[in-house]
């Protein structure tokens, strides 16, 4: 039996320290800023414990856990792992973005490629293979920071005058190492069980060894302290009026490590700047977690398709010509991600006797959602138009008689009542325009890194052999005098 969602409530009943709004929060599982997401959260563990076959594989040690955890030694179970991300990605229409398939999917990335690690250090290699079957016993729920916070973006860590602006070595002994400052961008730190800490920003070897660090320790680990930024939840006016935001803000932090102790069987990276990017990049952790993040993209434009139809057909447009290219429109690219998704997971290639997906189909498609997305959502507001302005200021003014009738006047709709397309056009602000839905839209441009970083990936990976190949046999199969040769002969 895998856990159910009241087991993974209970797990963050932790002590951890969580600061919001000046206060050290005691009990975060209950706490208005965070107890609906941590019980949607909940919900895809219920959901998975009610559909194991889907959504769940038997480890070697007999637990039913998620099957982000599985090891894709064969085509078929490469395909159910990305099927059970989308149906857990359906679970919350797409809005979870960091839901607790992701980072699993990271470290058994990593696995896949534990060579990598061989080679760096046994040692290190040997602890990460040790906590992949730790976590994957327990089916934790992670997060990751595998971010600098910004600082003076024009420096390397080293160089800020804080030498733990960035998280870093402070001391190690026999027992294993203390580390010092911040790390990013901690999305779902409140609803995680344990983080995984990497780097992904550039590192200079040698002056910045005491940053080349991963390992992963609890949340409620003594000296961590999570620093929550403002709730979207906790400002919800209402389900009724933000019915995404009071169901699924994940919430972002940054993870502040104040002289925290690791012991060395969590160290899985030290100070080797090289061994950091190679982590993710030189194994299949970026490949597997993206796969995730594809299948979950994959829901969340279908459901903004949605959306914006329903508010179609609402405002009375939906057979205008103009409207239906723009759905079209849409659609097609909902589309494009789609088969993008599914070609991830039925075209893979093998290495280790794994089935991982294609690099290169994996940078295209975290290049091309990058750039697609405030496009699409710019889209669907030029179609909504004022309709998601023009609202009533929240639900009680429908208990009000007199502002209940000025609605119903105001609110006019063919198809759908005033109450019914007040509804709708709240949902539509709250995907588009309301500060959650404005923070998502910043997650899906940068998630991934800066656009051009993910654009530079697929320069490195596309088959440039391949395409200039075809041009230099073209060119080569004739000459300025070609064409008379032939005609004369």
């Amino acid at each position: 039996m895998s856990r159910s969602g009241t087991d993974y409530v209970e797990s963050l009943r932790d002590g951890r320290r969580i600061y919001i709004n000046g206060e050290l929060v005691s009990d975060h599982v209950d706490h208005p800023a965070f107890k609906t997401a941590i019980r949607s959260a909940a919900r895809l563990y219920d959901y998975q414990a009610a559909n194991p076959e889907e959504m769940t594989f038997t480890t070697p040690t007999g637990k039913r856990v998620n099957r982000s955890w599985e090891l894709p030694d064969t085509r078929e179970k490469l395909v159910r792992r990305g099927l059970a991300a989308q149906a857990w990605a359906a679970q919350s229409y797409g809005w979870l973005g960091r839901s607790p398939d992701h980072v699993p999917a990271a470290i058994t990335g990593m696995l896949t490629h534990i060579e990598v690690f061989e080679e760096y250090d046994r040692k290190r290699a040997a602890a990460l293979r040790d906590y992949y079957e730790y976590a994957r016993d327990r089916d934790l729920a992670m997060t990751y920071t595998i971010v600098n916070p910004q600082g003076d973006r024009s420096k390397l860590a080293s160089e800020h005058e804080d030498k733990y602006h960035s998280l870093g070595v402070v001391d190690e002994d026999a027992e294993g190492i203390t580390v010092r400052g911040a790390k990013m961008l901690g999305t779902s730190a409140p609803l995680a069980e344990e983080v995984l800490v990497g780097v992904q920003n550039p590192l200079k070897e040698g002056a910045d060894d005491i940053y080349a660090l991963s390992f992963a320790m609890p949340l409620a680990a003594k000296g961590i302290k999570i620093l929550s930024r403002k709730s979207y939840e906790a400002d919800a006016h209402s389900e009724f009026d933000n019915p995404l935001a009071s169901r699924f803000d994940e919430n972002d932090a940054v993870v502040y490590f104040d002289d925290v102790k690791v012991p060395w069987d969590r160290v899985f990276v030290y100070k080797k700047t090289a061994m950091c990017r190679a982590q993710f990049h030189a194994t299949a952790a970026e490949i597997l977690m993206n796969t995730q993040s594809q299948a979950r993209y994959s829901v969340k434009l279908k459901f903004l398709a949605g959306l914006a139809r329903r508010m179609a057909e609402t405002t009375g447009v939906i057979n205008f010509p103009a409207i239906q290219e723009s759905l079209g429109n849409l659609a097609s690219q909902a589309m494009v991600i789609d088969g993008m998704f599914r070609s991830l997971i039925h075209d893979p290639i093998e290495h280790n006797g794994y089935f991982i997906p294609r690099q290169l189909q994996i940078y295209t498609a975290q290049a091309y959602s990058q750039e697609l997305y405030p496009a699409f959502v710019t889209a669907i507001r030029k179609l909504a138009g004022g309709g998601v302005i023009m609202l009533p200021s929240g639900s009680e003014d429908f208990d009000n008689p007199d502002m209940a009738r000025l609605i119903g006047k105001t609110q006019y709709s063919s198809v759908a009542s005033p109450e019914e397309r007040v509804k709708l056009m709240k949902l539509g602000w709250d995907a588009l325009g309301s500060e959650f839905g404005s923070r998502h839209t910043q997650y899906e441009m940068f998630y991934n890194g800066p656009h051009f970083a993910a654009l530079l990936r697929v320069f490195g990976a596309f088959d440039w052999a391949g395409a200039t190949g075809m041009v230099d046999d073209l060119l080569g199969s004739y000459g300025r005098g070609s064409a008379k040769r032939e005609a004369a002969e």
